[in-house]
Formats: structure tokens, C-alpha cells, sequence
């Protein structure tokens, strides 16, 4: 059997250089082995790949070669086995089908008021000629977003506690030191409060405790007259006429609040950044009339207004570029092989995990010339295929909020920079670093805004 270049770096030397320079960590074994390479000594080593062709040929064969290996671990403690993100088979296609309506078609162009709403009004308290946190507040957006969208609540005890526990809970890895939690299994250790697993623990009793007690009350009240996303789980059937258990809408609704905020926040910030750091970009949305001054703000009572933000070219690519440059996740979810397979030249056993690396694809020169620009003409220029541009995965697995999250990065970023003028504090460039199991801005960074004349 022939395998692809093995790397013989200790394990823990690997994890300690992926937990605290994750990008480093990726681009250092790509300039030395090329478009694929194997850790682990065993026959069914751990491969990870940037060659458009051969991710192509993986996701294509998702559903009969490969199952997934994400339900291993610190996931699947953080959202439960009922996550659409664990689950295989023919029961990972039933949930997708029931979770896919409230993310498309007219169900989908119904957020976009709400998005654009939350964000005037969170941007509005921001104080004129005084710093902020960018991240604290495209966190406040996004979060306010999800809950809205997936509750249909804006207010009330459960919504404030609810909003409040989340943002603790994910902030109790937001730096690298603490995210080593999450990849060493013998530091999850709840020694009480005071530890951070310990704390993890209490507040995901708290949250789920929460949402059962939402469900519970929707169910006991008969009334599915709302059009939040868990109404239309609660009426949705599968094939066979069966709704969803109380623990699958759990599962769900978390992996909903969690992925369907804190990802779009970093983007977001990202965004702000690049457009910022780049004059001519920001230049290029206004002079372009991509972003228009206060005094032609959409009219909120014609929804079709709204959506003609989604189909700005310019900001299309700006946000496209965004998510190129530096994915908030580096790799699709694992894919486990579950029969023989000949690859790139290479032959491997089942049991082998394949990691496709979005972010050495998104960095390839063959693809994007000078990638450490940022250049959104790229978008422009041509079309890539969904195995050279992949920021939410591919095959079966790829985000199903994909186009929400597309969707709410243009209406915010259209919102802010219609009302203000921003710039950065600092003209050093932003380096990525860990969050959790995310890359992202540092928590640290902050801009300046002034009302736009």
C-alpha cells in the first residue's frame, strides 16, 4: 500500500503548534509536502488534502465511502448526539430535509428585516468618535439574530438568560490557553466552578434546562402559529409522519444558536477589518454606490428593497473574499473512509480520515494568485468551483445556514457603513488566532466610527 508523505512530529508537539498557530501549523507541512500529507505511523493514518481534484473526488463519494467524524468528542458533548453534524445515514438525510425549509426560498428572505433591524438598533448605542470592540459588537448582533430567528422572542427573562449564558459559554474558550481543553480529553475535568470545564458543564445544564422548557410550553399551548424556526420544526414530519423528539429539537436548536452566530460574528469582524485596512476597497463600495448614504436607507415596508442589498456585486465579493481569506474553520468535517480507495496516486484503507484544508485551497497561487492580498475583484473575475472556494464545507455536509449567514454578512455591513464612517485604531495588520475550534480576529480589536455626513 502506498501512502502520501508521513509526518513524524510527537502528537503533542503537532497539538500544541495547531492550538496556538493553527495557520502556521498547516501552511509550514503544505510549503514542505505539497497537496497531501499523513500523520500517524498506523495504515489508516490521518490525511489532510488541498488538491482541488482529489477533495473533489472525496465529496462526491460523502454518502457511500465516507461517514463523518465529527461526533468524536468536545462536539458532541458542546451539542448533543442529535446534531445534524453527527448524524450518518439515512437519518442524517431525514434531518437535513426537516431542517431545510426555514433556510430557503421566501423563509430565508423573511430574515432579512429582522437582520437589518438588529443591526441599526445594536449600532445605534455605539458612541461617536470613541472606540469599540468589533467583535462584542457583531457578537450582539448576530447573537440577538439567531435567538429572534430560531424563538421568535426579542424579549422576557428566557431571552435575556438565554442571550447571556450563550455569550459565557463560548467566551470560556475564546483564547488559546483554554481551547486546549478542548483537544486533550484528560484536561476535561470538572474540579467545580472554578474550573472552565467545570463552568462548560453548569452553564450547558442551564441552556438546556431553557430551550426543554420552550418546547415543553410550545407543545402544552398548541399554538404553531409562529413563523420562527422552531415552530416550523415542531410541525415538520418526516416521510413516514413523525415530528421530532423533544432531544432531537434540543440538539438541533443549540447546534442552530451556536454555529449560526458565533462563525458570522468573526466573519463579520473580518469584514470590517479588511475593508478598512484596504482604502481602496472601502472606496471602491462607496464610489461604486454598493453602499449609499443614510438618506437612501431601504424602505423597511418593501422587503424586495432589502434583497436588492443581497445582490450587490461588490460587496458580494467583498464578503466572499472575506471568507476566503481566512475560513473561521480551516478544515471541512472529517470524513471517516469505510471502504478501499485509490486517491491522487495514493491507495488507502478504511478506518483512514481524510481532513479537506479549506484554508491551504483558499491560499493555493495556482488558484489565487498573491493570496495574502485581499482582493474581492477576484469574485469578479471568474467563478470557482465548490472544490476551489469551499468556507462551508462540501458534499452532504456543508452548512446548511450557509445562505443566512451570507445573507446577514451584506445586510450588516450595508447597515453600518450607510450610517458611519469607520477606521482602525491601529494600522498593524490583524492576525488571526485560536478561538475555540475556530480561527478568528483577536478579541482585542477595536475601530473608531463617525457619523457619516
Amino acid at each position: 500500500m502506498t501512502l502520501p508523505p508521513t509526518i513524524s512530529t510527537p502528537r503533542f508537539l503537532r497539538l500544541f503548534k495547531f492550538i496556538f498557530y493553527p495557520l502556521d501549523y498547516l501552511e509550514d507541512y503544505y510549503q514542505k509536502y505539497g497537496d497531501i500529507f499523513a500523520f500517524g505511523q498506523s495504515e489508516t493514518p490521518f490525511i489532510y488534502i488541498s488538491n482541488p481534484k482529489g477533495i473533489q473526488e472525496i465529496l462526491t463519494k460523502d454518502k457511500t465511502h465516507f461517514k463523518t467524524g465529527a461526533a468524536a468528542g468536545f462536539l458532541s458533548t458542546l451539542l448533543g448526539n442529535n446534531s445534524l453534524l453527527f448524524l450518518q445515514g439515512e437519518k442524517h438525510q431525514r434531518e437535513r430535509k426537516l431542517l431545510t425549509p426555514p433556510f430557503h426560498g421566501e423563509r430565508l428572505q423573511s430574515y432579512a428585516k429582522l437582520i437589518y433591524c438588529i443591526s441599526d438598533e445594536v449600532t445605534e448605542k455605539l458612541e461617536i468618535n470613541r472606540a469599540f470592540n468589533v467583535r462584542e459588537v457583531m457578537q450582539e448582533i448576530t447573537l440577538k439574530v439567531i435567538l429572534q430567528a430560531v424563538f421568535g422572542i426579542a424579549e422576557g427573562e428566557r431571552y435575556q438568560q438565554l442571550k447571556d449564558l450563550l455569550k459565557s459559554w463560548l467566551s470560556l474558550f475564546e483564547d488559546p490557553i483554554n481551547a486546549a481543553i478542548i483537544f486533550f480529553p484528560f484536561l476535561q475535568k470538572d474540579w467545580g466552578n472554578w474550573s472552565p470545564w467545570g463552568r462548560f458543564l453548569r452553564i450547558k445544564s442551564e441552556i438546556k434546562q431553557l430551550i426543554f422548557t420552550e418546547i415543553k410550553e410550545r407543545r402544552q399551548q398548541e399554538n404553531y402559529t409562529g413563523k420562527d424556526i422552531l415552530t416550523l420544526l415542531m410541525l415538520a414530519k418526516d416521510e413516514a409522519g413523525n415530528p421530532m423528539s423533544d432531544q432531537e429539537l434540543h440538539d438541533e436548536l443549540l447546534t442552530l444558536l451556536i454555529a449560526g452566530h458565533e462563525t458570522t460574528a468573526s466573519s463579520l469582524t473580518w469584514a470590517l477589518y479588511w475593508i478598512h485596512y484596504c482604502p481602496e476597497v472601502e472606496e471602491k463600495l462607496r464610489t461604486a454606490k454598493q453602499i449609499s448614504s443614510r438618506s437612501h436607507l431601504p424602505n423597511l415596508d418593501n422587503n424586495s428593497d432589502l434583497l436588492e442589498i443581497i445582490k450587490l456585486s461588490y460587496l458580494d465579493a467583498v464578503c466572499s473574499e472575506t471568507l476566503r481569506i481566512y475560513p473561521v474553520i480551516v478544515a471541512t468535517f472529517l470524513r471517516i473512509l469505510q471502504t478501499p480507495l485509490e486517491l491522487m496516486g495514493y491507495q488507502f484503507k478504511p478506518g483512514t480520515v481524510f481532513a479537506p484544508a479549506i484554508y491551504l485551497v483558499h491560499h493555493r497561487e495556482d488558484i489565487y494568485p498573491n493570496p495574502k492580498q485581499f482582493r474581492p475583484e477576484r469574485f469578479l473575475e471568474r467563478q470557482f468551483s465548490p472544490y476551489e472556494y469551499l468556507p462551508f464545507g462540501g458534499g452532504s455536509r456543508r452548512c446548511i445556514g450557509m445562505e443566512l449567514a451570507k445573507m446577514e454578512m451584506k445586510i450588516v455591513l450595508f447597515t453600518i457603513l450607510s450610517k458611519y464612517q469607520l477606521q482602525l485604531c491601529s494600522s498593524r495588520p490583524l492576525k488571526p488566532v485560536r478561538r475555540g475550534l475556530t480561527v478568528a480576529p483577536p478579541n482585542s480589536f477595536k475601530m473608531i466610527l463617525s457619523q457619516n455626513s
